[in-house]
């Protein structure tokens, strides 16, 4: 991936960090994963939601699709709690020259080192450019 879209896309995902309600940080992870490959980005979703999960100490949560909402769009995701369906983390998956990136934003707290260790180790994942 080229040096200028790696750029853009950070730019991008520091705007969805803008201060709101909560403070957010985030994640872009890199895969190789292609357009194709609809069960691996599944399986890679889950185990992302596990480690954000566990590092947020949020208890148990659940991926929510949003296939009920127009709120929205086609690969966007939320982890929420099973307990009061509070927020933990949203995602966009993004098809980018022929394979998937995906940007996480999620509460600011847990140690964002530690957290991109345990994503980097993660299968299907090149690399996790974090995002303050």
């Amino acid at each position: 991936m080229s040096e200028t879209l790696d750029e853009d896309l950070y730019q991008r995902t520091l705007a969805l960090l803008e201060p709101g309600e909560i403070e957010l940080v985030g994640s872009i992870v890199h895969t190789d994963l292609s357009g194709q490959e609809d069960l691996e980005m599944h399986e890679l979703t889950v185990a992302i939601n596990e480690v954000i999960a566990d590092h947020a100490e949020k208890g148990e949560t659940y991926i929510y699709a949003g296939n009920d909402t127009g709120e929205f769009s086609s690969n966007q995701f939320q982890g929420l709690t099973l307990e009061d369906e509070s927020f933990v983390w949203e995602c966009q998956q993004l098809l980018r020259e022929g394979s998937f990136d995906i940007v996480f934003y999620y509460e600011a707290g847990p140690d964002q080192d530690a957290l991109v260790e345990d994503l980097e180790s993660l299968e299907y994942v090149d690399r996790v450019t974090p995002v303050p």
